[in-house]
C-alpha cells in the first residue's frame, strides 16, 4: 500500500509541475487524473518512468480499465473521441488489439479491463 501511495503522489507531482500543468491534477470519482494526454503512450511512458525514479520498477505492475465501449463508433474505435467528429481516424477492432499487444510488450501492463466494445467483444475473438 505504501509503495502504490509513493508512486501516485510522484506521478501528481510530475503531472502538476512539470509537464501538464495545476488543472491536469484534477481528479474523476476514482482518484484518477483527468491530464489532457492525448497520445496514449505517452500516459504509460509516464508511469514507467514514475514508476522508475521511485525506485519500484521490479514490484510495480499497470493495470488499465480502458472503457473501449465509451469511443466505439460504428464498428470500429475512435481513440481521438474528444475532438470533432472525424471517421476517417477510427480504428478496427485488430487494430485496437494490435495496440494493446504493443503495450504489453513495451511497459509493465500486467492488467487489462473493458479493452473492446461490451456487448460485441466475443465476435471480435477479443476481450
Amino acid at each position: 500500500m505504501c509503495i502504490g501511495a509513493e508512486v501516485y503522489h510522484n506521478l501528481k507531482n510530475v503531472i502538476k509541475e512539470k509537464k501538464y500543468g495545476k488543472k491536469a491534477i484534477n481528479m474523476s470519482e476514482e482518484g484518477r487524473f483527468a491530464s489532457n494526454i492525448l497520445e496514449n503512450k505517452e500516459v504509460l511512458e509516464l508511469l514507467k518512468n514514475v514508476i522508475g525514479k521511485a525506485g519500484y520498477a521490479d514490484k510495480v505492475i499497470i493495470g488499465m480499465d480502458v472503457a473501449a465501449s465509451e469511443f466505439f463508433r460504428s464498428g470500429k474505435y475512435d481513440l481521438d473521441f474528444k475532438s470533432p467528429d472525424d471517421s476517417s481516424r477510427y480504428i478496427t477492432p485488430d487494430q485496437l488489439a494490435d495496440m494493446y499487444k504493443s503495450f504489453i510488450k513495451d511497459y509493465p501492463v500486467a492488467s487489462t479491463e473493458d479493452l473492446f466494445d461490451q456487448p460485441k467483444a466475443h465476435c471480435h475473438g477479443h476481450g
